[in-house]
């Protein structure tokens, strides 16, 4: 007997239509049939929501930033600029895209360990601020403003000397292709301000994808007092500390919401009992996946239904070449199943178990495996939730010449 896994909880906000899916108002079938499958359907007003109570939670003030990495996808995009208070772009496409949204460039920071060149160089002239990583790419960011006749807006990507327990990823915390050693940041920023440039501050980024308030709600304590210390030996206040983010959302069995209630609270009592050197700053945090990441939805055709050794597959047309994480293949160790549901038979009861896999000649492509169902049939859909975020764009979507889905915004 095949024994059942569960799968991950389906996030709040979506509703039913006569038995099915809906998604702004628009039933999973409606959606396919006008824009083919697979398709990642994304709610505004799922971003909306997310963002209103992120911004009734967080202390005053705070700065929030939109991680455009999560989903570049150009509607999306556009909506989270006029959300957001900043854009964090990670390399020069991302630059030219966040433009392209109407993103203003002093509300622009780029970060990432490998900048070529060409990418600081345009950022430069745009006049965003540039996350310096390492001394050498300092000094080449200063030569390029030379060059060019502009003064660089320059803030130091900081690798914390602590991680965020928990995290999915971790950024900080021992040695790391990510931002500088604790020891080299005050004689880069007197670098910076002995060049004449712009010095804008920290960025100071611990890990991702945590669902433990506790934890981060330390790891924001121990940031402050890193940037505390860090101004103290530099000897002058930093105009802007992005925090990081780190905040996470569920996608498997036993996750929990994160309680941004008791985050905001704590870091209310935090950003009250600043020391003096930081009386001036102004904070941020910045979050990918949690603003967009349980608004998107990918839908998929079953094209197939088969049964090998008493055991059913369900073969959709899609699976992860649009869907890499989903199919536990980017950064998960031990596999787990998504949020997912049969779209047309939303609110049917499980009546089979079985593997919801995807089209390419690889073991590796499963969508679900060995998940309670309704019984589906071929012509039925597919919803694979949380896919709003690094669904789309972090999956290798031309592998075997399959191409990419189709994306759209709704209400």
């Amino acid at each position: 007997m095949i024994k059942t896994k569960p799968t991950g909880p389906i996030p709040s906000g979506y509703e039913a239509i006569d038995g099915e899916l809906a998604i702004g108002g628009l039933t999973a079938s409606a959606l396919v049939a006008q824009h083919g499958s697979p398709l990642f359907v994304y709610s505004t007003r799922m971003l909306d929501s997310r963002m209103a109570q992120l911004r009734a939670a967080m202390p005053d003030g705070l700065d929030l930033h939109f991680a455009m990495k999560a989903n570049p996808f150009q509607p999306v995009l556009h909506h989270m600029v006029g959300l957001a208070d900043g854009i964090d772009i990670a390399s020069g496409g991302e630059l030219r895209m966040a433009l392209e949204a109407g993103a203003e460039p002093a509300h622009i920071s780029f970060a990432g360990p490998g900048k070529r060149d060409d990418e600081l160089e345009e950022a430069i002239k745009a006049g965003v601020s540039i996350n310096i990583e390492s001394p050498s790419e300092c000094d080449r960011a200063l030569k390029i403003g030379v060059a060019l006749g502009k003064t660089p807006r320059l803030a130091i990507r900081v690798n914390p000397n602590f991680d965020l327990k928990g995290s999915g990823m971790k950024m900080g915390g021992g040695a790391k292709p990510f931002g500088m050693d604790i020891e080299l940041v005050a004689p880069t920023v007197k670098r910076i301000l002995d060049a004449g440039a712009d010095w804008r501050g920290f960025h100071i980024f611990a890990g991702s994808q945590a669902l433990s308030a506790d934890a981060i709600i330390e790891t924001q304590s121990q940031t402050l007092a890193l940037a505390a210390d860090l101004a103290k030996e530099i000897g002058r206040a930093p105009e802007h500390v992005n925090l990081g983010g780190g905040f996470g959302i569920p996608y498997f069995p036993g996750d929990e919401q994160l309680d941004i209630i008791k985050v905001g609270n704590a870091l209310s009592d935090q950003l009250r009992q600043l020391p003096d050197i930081l009386s001036s700053t102004q904070f941020a945090i910045e979050l990918g996946r949690y603003l967009v990441g349980e608004a998107g939805v990918y839908l998929t055709r079953i094209v197939d239904r088969k049964e090998s050794q008493g055991h059913i597959f369900l073969v959709t047309d899609g699976g992860l070449h649009h869907q890499l994480a989903a199919s536990g293949n980017f950064g998960t160790v031990v596999r787990r199943n998504y949020p997912a549901a049969i779209a047309n038979r939303f609110e049917e009861e499980p009546a089979e178990t079985v593997s919801i896999v995807g089209c390419l000649c690889t073991p590796l492509d499963r969508l679900s495996d060995n998940a309670a169902m309704p019984q589906a049939s071929v012509g039925d859909i597919v919803a694979i939730f949380c896919a709003g975020a690094y669904g789309a764009s972090a999956s290798p979507a031309n592998f075997l010449g399959q191409g990419p889905a189709s994306e759209i915004l709704v209400q």
